[in-house]
């Protein structure tokens, strides 16, 4: 068993690393150029930085030719950009003031965004509260930003942008830049607006517009994404001076609004309304707004297995989430942990209230821990980050901690050294001698481990935690911890379950250390984690910091002179292999042109699936980690048989793979398009139907019937 000491340090480990999702991060300036665009942050303060005066910041994006980016409703595929501000205390950012955007077709498809050169700008609103800085009464003014830059092919990119505003002196030098982006905002209108559905059409009715633009064809851009077939043709006439236009209702549509917020345009000339709907949505919308999504109903013609996360009630979210936890024990990368449970239950054979209070502990431990790991995440998704479950294996920083955390379980449980002995004698005496802190802290541990896992049954509950209010949502958490936990309750609980263990004696040492052996198999398989994320040089520099920290450990061990020299020698070791290998462990290797894998898989990329479902060519998509062990299980197996493959070729099916094993804000908004939040996700797309989405351990035959119906 491994010490309450031990297990103590860890806990505390792992409540880092939980939380924890840090990328490599690039340096803060005013301009961020790619290949792609030139991106500037860009101020305009005319009376100064002082409350109730204007006062401007916005992104400017400068884009090559044929290059585009994306307004607030990207269309049919694309990503707005998101701007996150770190701003100085008594300082607040507005929203975006969208300028109008421009139809981009694509195929058959259309997107809404900006070509050229165009400024978004925030206001900034200045409080009492704010006091420039002494040195310079400068304020100073961060923004992390990304946007996807679209021409054939789509690219998320991303910036960190610094910028100094003198408070106490006018910044008038981008006027010209930001009143080029006033005079293209929508302007709102006093006239009402409706929208009266009429079969699968809504008949939008719009007053109050410039007598200039009577007879004017106008374009139409709704706020509302998935709501109306942005690329059909529609009509449009003059009734007196009400525009009037008839606009197809988007057959697989997410939503059923009562209120529809569009632009009207007419060249970079834009007026803002909102139309009331007006009549019944037709029954798709319908079932949609009774949450059921047009994935399910395809699920259920086709029999796969996954229920979308849309489709649930919140009972149904909880029972999901209860049954997904409890087969997360069934996932490899949990079997370290059932071993170290069998060594505690043996511990505790004779000793029933022990064992119980065991159980119990163990099992507050995975709750906890699971509610903190939900709600860390609701919360910075609530902050603007697009993240989902598992996020923290997306850094290589936490990959790298936790390969360096179960090397040194496993030296301990092989035997190397005993961690109390490492420890001071205040922070020794601490040790607590009951086993129900163990227990905990094991539960603990166990969260850690398990944590990028997504089970069958999981991946609708989480995509549906998402949505719903904090509460309901942590509820969600608990379940998936409970439902982990509940094989180790019963057994704790049941008197015969007790009696089947073996009673403890000296095999316990031999078996502590045969455990070690799985804690150096999670390493490795975090080594090849990290080798995906940062290449074969971030692997290899991990390989020889571990090596170095073992070493180190090991000294720690010697005695007399021994140990002070030998100690000095391996913690100046690690020391100058941290400081010229460790940047290595979380670089971001060099980007490579994505070619077509084995068997035809190529790489996913926004807009891909349209532009194949466009060609009249179906699409399955992969969506997979490398820190998903699942996923490299339905890799190794369902997805190489050989009938699938041949019933993938036979229906000339397009094959991507979508690859978070780093985070990517794309991929994480597609995942969420489909009611999910995690990792592995199957979907099977064709054009005029609605996604299929398949269940997270795959099976031949559920594969092989998905396909026959294509």
């Amino acid at each position: 068993m491994i010490p309450t000491r031990l297990l103590k340090a860890i806990a505390l480990m792992a409540a880092f690393l939980l939380p924890c999702a840090a990328g490599a991060q690039m340096g803060a300036k005013s301009v961020v150029t790619t290949e792609r665009v030139r991106a500037e942050l860009m101020a305009h303060a005319p009376e100064g930085v002082e409350p109730g005066k204007p006062v401007w910041v916005g992104l400017q994006l400068a884009h090559q030719p044929e290059w585009h980016t994306y307004w607030k409703n990207s269309g049919d595929s694309g990503l707005p950009t998101q701007l996150q501000w770190t701003l100085p205390p008594g300082v607040l950012a507005g929203d975006i003031a969208w300028p109008v955007p421009k139809k981009i077709p694509i195929g058959t498809l259309a997107n809404y965004g900006y070509e050229g050169t165009v400024l978004l700008p925030v206001p900034l609103t200045i409080t009492p509260d704010f006091k420039p800085s002494l040195l310079g009464g400068d304020m100073e003014v961060k923004l992390k930003a990304s946007w996807l830059v679209c021409k054939k092919e789509c690219i998320p990119e991303e910036g960190e942008f610094a910028l100094k505003i003198p408070a106490r002196s006018t910044t008038a030098l981008n006027g010209p830049a930001f009143q080029a982006a006033f005079d293209t905002q929508p302007q709102p209108l006093a006239g009402a607006s409706k929208a009266q559905i009429e079969g699968n059409a809504l008949r939008i009715s719009v007053a109050g517009l410039p007598a200039a633009l009577l007879g004017k064809t106008l374009e139409l851009f709704p706020e509302t994404g998935e709501v109306i077939e942005n690329a059909a043709q529609w009509t449009q006439a003059w009734q007196g001076d009400t525009w009037t236009a008839q606009v197809p209702v988007s057959p697989q549509r997410s939503q059923s609004p009562a209120v529809i917020p569009m632009v009207l345009a007419s060249g970079t000339q834009g007026w803002r309304t909102e139309a009331k709907v007006l009549g019944q949505w037709p029954a798709v919308a319908v079932a949609a707004a009774a949450g059921i999504s047009p994935a399910l109903e395809a699920a259920l013609r086709t029999n796969a297995a996954a229920v979308p996360a849309p489709s649930l009630t919140f009972a149904a979210a909880l029972l999901g989430a209860l049954f997904g936890g409890l087969l997360l024990n069934l996932m490899p990368c949990v079997f370290p942990i059932l071993a170290i449970k069998v060594v505690g239950f043996t511990r505790h054979a004779d000793d029933r209230r022990g064992h119980r209070l065991s159980g119990l502990a163990y099992t507050a431990g995975v709750v906890v821990s699971f509610a903190a790991l939900g709600a860390l995440m609701l919360a910075l998704r609530a902050a603007g980050e697009q993240l989902g479950w598992g996020f923290q294996l997306q850094s290589p920083a936490v990959v790298a901690a936790l390969a360096a955390l179960f090397t040194l379980i496993g030296l301990n449980l092989a035997g190397l050294f005993e961690f109390g002995a490492f420890l001071p004698s205040n922070l020794a005496s601490l040790e607590v001698r009951h086993p129900v802190v163990n227990a905990f802290l094991s539960g603990v541990l166990a969260v850690a481990i398990a944590s990028p896992c997504t089970a069958p049954f999981m991946g609708a509950s989480l995509g549906f935690a998402i949505g719903l209010p904090a509460v309901q949502a942590l509820l969600v958490f608990a379940a998936i911890g409970i439902g982990m936990a509940l094989p180790y309750l019963a057994a704790s609980w049941v008197p015969a379950i007790a009696r089947l263990l073996p009673r403890p004696g000296a095999w316990m040492v031999t078996f502590r250390k045969l455990m070690a052996f799985p804690m150096f198999a999670t390493v490795a398989w975090l080594v090849w984690v990290l080798g995906q994320q940062s290449g074969i040089d971030g692997a290899g520099a991990l390989l020889v910091l571990l090596v170095a920290m073992s070493m180190l450990v090991w000294a720690l061990t010697l005695h007399g002179r021994a140990r002070t020299i030998v100690s000095a020698i391996s913690l100046a070791s690690l020391a100058l292999l941290g400081w010229t290998a460790g940047p290595s462990v979380t670089k971001i290797p060099a980007q490579q042109t994505a070619g077509i894998e084995a068997n035809g898989w190529q790489a996913w990329e926004p807009g891909r699936v349209d532009q194949l479902l466009a060609a009249g060519q179906p699409v399955f998509v992969d969506f997979t980690a490398a820190w998903c062990v699942t996923c490299q299980y339905n890799k190794k197996t369902t997805l190489v048989d050989e009938d699938v493959l041949a019933d993938l070729t036979a229906k000339k099916v397009a094959l991507l793979r979508a690859d978070w094993t780093r985070r990517d804000p794309a991929i994480t908004a597609a995942l969420a398009q489909l009611g999910r939040n995690g990792v592995p996700v199957y979907v099977f797309y064709r054009k005029g139907s609605p996604p299929v989405v398949l269940s997270e351990v795959l099976g031949v035959e559920e594969v092989r019937s998905v396909i026959a119906n294509l």
